[in-house]
Formats: C-alpha cells, structure tokens, sequence
C-alpha cells in the first residue's frame, strides 16, 4: 500500500514536521517551481498563486480552493529544503535557487 502522506518542514519552525497529503503536495510543489523565476528578485507570493492556479489539477484543487493554505505549506518546506529562497524586499518575493 503507497504512502499517501509526506513529512514537510517549515523554515519558520524549524525541527517539527507534519504529514500531508503527497497528492497535493507534489501538485503545488511541481506548478510552484514551474512558475517562479531562477534568480532574484522572483515573484510575489500573490503573483506566484494567479501564475501556478492553472497548473492545477481541478480534481485536486476544485477551482482553487485550498490552494492558498497548500501554497504557504510548500512554500515554507521548499524554503527550508533549500530549493527556494526569498529575496531581500518587501512584500515577500520567491525565487528557485540552483
């Protein structure tokens, strides 16, 4: 039987984990890194949301909903992973690394 969670971290607190769903996670992750640019300064969180919206899948995000809550819950793993970084400015801006 595959493992429909998957433990993500937060780079607000870092050391505690949470088990989410794999489904929704790799969706949003994957239309995530689509979307935001390889170099600073990136993109708003709010201009990365109406980019990725599309890339979703409907039976998983059925017109959006959630995606704003599994947006920040990537957001914040994938900043702790390391994989994306903020830029220097404010609002906050989102950027792949490497």
């Amino acid at each position: 039987m595959p493992d429909d969670k998957i433990e993500i971290e937060s780079i607000t607190t870092p050391g505690r984990t949470e088990r989410v769903n794999r489904a929704k996670y790799m969706a949003m992750g994957d239309a995530l890194l689509a979307v935001l640019p390889g170099e600073a300064p990136g993109l708003t969180v709010a201009d990365a949301k109406e980019a990725l919206l599309p890339r979703l899948p409907e039976a998983l995000f059925p017109q959006g909903s959630t995606a704003g809550w599994w947006l920040k819950a990537v957001q914040l793993d994938l900043e702790a992973k390391g994989v994306i970084r903020r830029a220097p400015r404010k609002p906050v801006h989102l950027y792949r690394t490497g």
